[in-house]
């Protein structure tokens, strides 16, 4: 599994601290990496040195503008679904979740 163990443990913090009871998420392998689900759908994960965010068609345009760029898997594009470079991702404020 190649994933960014950093980059995880913070995901995993940040995912904790905005949904609060372990029922309304899971953590699974996938990807190649960890993926979190909130309700069932897939939120964000964390896969090879790229964090994966759940956009939506609505917000993606906004994050290709923030150095996000296109998932894809194989040569398919995933629809509303973006990657950031972990070393884009600094520190807590990054994430979009407080003190982690």
């Amino acid at each position: 599994m190649a994933y960014d163990e950093e980059l995880a443990r913070r995901i995993r913090q940040a995912v904790e601290a905005a949904v609060g009871t372990l029922d309304d998420y899971r953590e699974i392998k996938m990807f190649g990496g960890l993926c979190w689900t909130v309700n069932t759908h897939m939120a964000v994960g964390a896969s090879n040195d790229d964090l994966m965010v759940h956009v939506g068609t609505d917000g993606l345009e906004s994050a290709l503008q923030q150095r996000a760029r296109h998932a894809t898997m194989g040569q398919r594009t995933m629809g509303g679904v973006v990657l950031v470079a972990a070393e884009d991702l600094p520190d807590s404020r990054s994430l979009g979740c407080g003190g982690v």
